[in-house]
């Protein structure tokens, strides 16, 4: 199929599902064109899976923040493509001296989609219902980000929620000022509320609609009507239509208060495997998707489509469960560390970008330590350490993911046995653990901490290190099993200065903890790919996963 066709068969689909959602007649009265009178604009992305909702407050995942991030805004934006914290609804800030008053001055003339009006007591009204949740949606699978940046809520009923906030109030001191106070000074806070999870949404759409939420063991069931039937955020793009399994669309929205997007439609299409992706890109109908495999840009760019780098913000490494004696034993971690052929892997597994780590910290992030070299690949001093050890029982299971690709790690079965190889070369006895990614292993991981040696990753979230290194050892973990008071209190002092070069400073010094401790091994910062159609034009790569589509055009 010429890729034209496909793009108009999907059209045609998604005119069908606009006509039902919104009672229209075939009358042939609606104008459904370009500005230009020529063919709609109508980008079609293939999605790995559907949004889990699209109320935003209650997801952490990347494809349902990719559809909330066209249709929702938050105070602060990042400048497209960095990790630059610039303006969004909030126009200007103040910071008050000890960190904890932050006043917001919002921008005149915004409406949601809805047409209710954006004000500051509507900020205020969501940054109060998020510190107001109840029940299962104090789950940290629910509300991961609040409880990252904030914490806990105005009563706990939880058990796992944090105990306090750093929230106190917001207060709308007038129409377009929003004043928000917090208990106790948070240096990571204007760089976690670029988050889709601090969108703003219309206050009548999120009562009109309901927000019930409902628990069974481990999953959650979104059964209110705002986030699926009802949607309302200020973004340049509009709710239309949302057929679970087939296609979500959304439209441009005519009143948007920026620079109006050059698309029409865009519909999101969840096709799970990614060589069913390929596929869709290769016949014409979808004009993007994430997740490339390395072994096949060449089809990709020889068809005259686009593979692009996103840019690299991420870690992915071996952990030790260091509460087991074996990895108590600091020559055991420094014979591991050495073990490990990094390079190795990334050449003959990892596509042209990636880059050995050498921290847990990406070089992009302020924070990194320049003056830390790595862990040098050398069989021979991992064999000498290990006699050092005295340890006689080498044998250790390696966990790895099964049915899954990551930025970090597309096949862990590739990273796995490479690793594998390397460890045995040395005189480890390697036992392979392999369970399907969700919910098996990430329980088993990090909930449980059943892993001995296992592979994992992050893709940051927002541009500030304890968003890396603080996610990981802040606190006590059953992944890592580790604690070390000194690494634990530098990391929760430095979240609640001020200044930045001081915090810069603090978290150098910790890298170097962690890189002479050796809880684990980092082994890669990677560069996740994207294909894009031949004909796209400004699609820009954010090294945290949140593309700007409308910044993005269809050439012809």
């Amino acid at each position: 199929m010429h890729r034209k066709a496909g793009r108009l068969l999907a059209l045609t689909a998604a005119v069908g599902l606009l006509a039902a959602a919104c009672g229209g007649d075939d009358s042939g009265s609606g104008d459904t064109g370009s500005d230009d009178g020529g063919d709609p604009k109508t980008f079609i992305f293939g999605a790995s899976e559907d949004p889990k909702t699209l109320d935003a407050a209650y997801v952490s995942d990347g494809e349902s923040f990719r559809v909330i991030f066209q249709i929702y805004e938050t105070l602060v934006a990042l400048e497209p493509g960095t990790t630059e914290v610039v303006p969004g609804l909030a126009e200007e800030w103040e910071i008050s001296p000890d960190g904890l008053t932050y006043t917001f001055h919002l921008r005149e003339g915004v409406t949601f989609h809805d047409g209710e009006p954006f004000n500051a007591e509507a900020v205020c009204f969501n940054f109060d219902r998020w510190y107001n949740f109840t029940g299962p949606a104090q789950s940290g699978d629910v509300t991961y980000y609040w409880q990252t940046i904030f914490g806990g809520f105005a009563t706990k009923e939880v058990d796992s929620a944090p105990d306090t906030s750093r929230y106190q109030s917001c207060e709308a001191t007038d129409e377009l000022t929003a004043t928000l106070t917090l208990t106790e000074p948070s240096s990571a806070l204007l760089a976690g509320l670029v988050l889709p999870a601090f969108s703003i949404a219309s206050p009548k759409a999120i009562e009109e609609g309901g927000t019930e939420i409902e628990a069974s063991g481990d999953s959650f069931t979104y059964s209110g009507g705002f986030g699926s039937e009802v949607v309302a955020g200020t973004g340049p793009f509009t709710f239309v239509s949302w057929d679970r399994g087939e296609s979500l669309v959304l439209e441009r929205n005519e009143d948007y208060w920026g620079e109006a997007p050059a698309l029409d439609e865009i519909i999101f299409r969840p096709i799970a495997d990614p060589t069913a992706r390929l596929q869709a890109l290769q016949a014409g109908e979808i004009d993007a998707y994430e997740g490339v495999n390395a072994a096949d840009i060449g089809a990709i760019e020889s068809a005259g489509d686009q593979v692009v780098e996103r840019p690299a913000f991420n870690v992915g490494y071996v952990g030790f469960n260091n509460k087991l004696p074996i990895f108590q034993n600091p020559k055991i971690r420094q014979a591991i560390a050495h073990a490990l052929n990094r390079q190795g892997l990334l050449d003959a597994a990892y596509p042209e970008g990636a880059v050995v780590a050498n921290e847990f910290l990406p070089p992009e992030q302020w924070g990194y330590n320049d003056d830390i070299e790595g862990y040098e690949y050398d069989p021979d001093l991992a064999r000498q350490l290990i006699e050092e050890s005295g340890e006689t029982n080498l044998t250790l299971e390696f966990w790895y993911p099964s049915d899954v690709s990551r930025p970090y790690m597309p096949d862990p079965q590739a990273v796995y046995e490479s690793f594998a190889a390397d460890l045995q070369a040395v005189g480890f006895t390697i036992v392979p653990k392999t369970v399907p990614w969700t919910p098996d292993y990430l329980q088993n991981i990090q909930g449980d901490g059943l892993g001995q040696l296992h592979l994992l990753g992050w893709t940051g979230d927002y541009a500030d290190p304890d968003n890396f290194i603080g996610t990981f050892f802040r606190q006590d973990r059953p992944e890592f099993g580790f604690t070390d008071p000194t690494i634990q209190s530098k990391l929760n002092e430095a979240l609640t200065m001020t200044d930045q070069a001081q915090r810069e400073e603090v978290y150098q010094e910790v890298n170097q903890l962690i890189y002479d401790y050796i809880p684990g091994v980092p082994f890669v910062h990677n560069q996740p790919l994207l294909a894009l159609a031949g004909d796209i034009t400004g699609y820009t790569p954010s090294p945290v996963s949140l593309e700007y589509f409308k910044l993005v055009d269809i050439e012809g």
